[in-house]
Parts: C-alpha cells; structure tokens; sequence
C-alpha cells in the first residue's frame, strides 16, 4: 500500500507558500511566467498563478504555458515518447520564467525543459518550482522553490495525484514491490 506523504489540505498550503516566495524573490509579479511540464507540472503552474494573482491585488492574471519536452529529452532513443502539447500563448523573451513540475529527481526533465524553453526566446531569467524533490540528482540543477523534500531510495516512487487528472489530491510514496505490481497513477521512478 502507497504511504501517504502530503494530504489535499497540505498541497494546498505548500503552493501557497511557494507563490508567496515567488512573489517576494520576484519583487512582486511584473514580467512573470510560468511553465508547467506536462502533465502534472501544468495544474500545478495554473494553481499558482491563481493563488499569486489572489495574494498580490496588483497583479493582473499571470501568464501560464504548458510544455511538452518528449523531443527534448535525452533518453529519446530508447524510450518512446509520449506526446502531449506544447501551448506557450506569450513570448518568452526578456520574461522572468518560473518552470513548474511536481516531481524534481534526476534535473534531467528540467535540463529539457530549459532547452525547450530557450528555443522559443531569450527569457530574462529562469526559476524552477517544484512541489518535491526526492534527491538523485543527475545533473547540477536545483530548484528555487521546493514544497516538499523527500528522501527516497532509487527503487522508490513518488505518484503525484491531482484532481484535475481525476483523482482527489496526494502525494504518495511507492515502494519497488508496488511498482511491480503495476499500482500507482503518474509520477517520477
């Protein structure tokens, strides 16, 4: 049985301090992006930009993108991508981007996202936001804002749950025995 780590009441707590902090480290909302990594790290960014736009009064409605990084990532040639859709309604260009996901592990999703990103224009500047971080790091990237840390072995797995998928909130951890069993919904091996 997955072990419950973060219940709906604490996600949402967690992702309003994390719009705080961007707000604060930020100076507030002028120029500000952000840019889910499909699948979860695009709910996640359109929960944020709710919750800054609710805590800053003079902010207008902050600008969200989805990106898809299949043809970004570096393992393309042995895992088959799964193809979702890239929808960037703003130029990033001289834009302060935050890039959101809900599972930071290896950095390499995020080394994808980044070169996604400086495809399409030259941003101001580059934030990452992530609702956990379990470690493993591959590659010498770290994140700006950080919900939650937690410690996993490599065998376990993080699931994200999010109502938007259909599912109610949580954050859970899966050992390598469920893992086999093929229980769990998405997230981060």
């Amino acid at each position: 049985m997955p072990k419950k780590l973060l219940d709906s009441k604490e996600i949402d707590r967690t992702l309003t301090r994390i719009s705080h902090e961007i707000i604060e480290r930020n100076k507030g909302t002028e120029g500000l992006c952000l840019v889910g990594i499909q699948r979860g790290g695009v709910h996640l960014a359109e929960r944020l930009a709710k919750k800054i736009k609710g805590t800053d009064a003079s902010s207008s409605d902050i600008p969200v993108g989805s990106l898809d990084i299949s043809f970004y990532r570096d393992d393309i040639r042995i895992r088959q991508p799964a193809v979702s859709r890239t929808d960037m309604p703003f130029d990033v260009e001289g834009r302060k981007v935050v890039i959101v996901d809900d599972v930071f592990f290896t950095g390499r999703s995020i080394r994808a996202a980044m070169d996604a990103i400086m495809d399409m224009g030259r941003p101001a500047l580059v934030q990452l936001a992530v609702l956990v971080d379990r470690g493993h790091r591959e590659l010498p990237i770290r994140a700006d804002y950080v919900g939650k840390n937690i410690p996993t072995s490599g065998g376990e797995r993080v699931e994200v749950m999010l109502e938007e998928d259909g599912h109610e909130d949580g954050i859970f951890l899966v050992s390598a025995e469920e893992k086999e069993d093929g229980q769990g919904g998405h997230g981060h091996a």
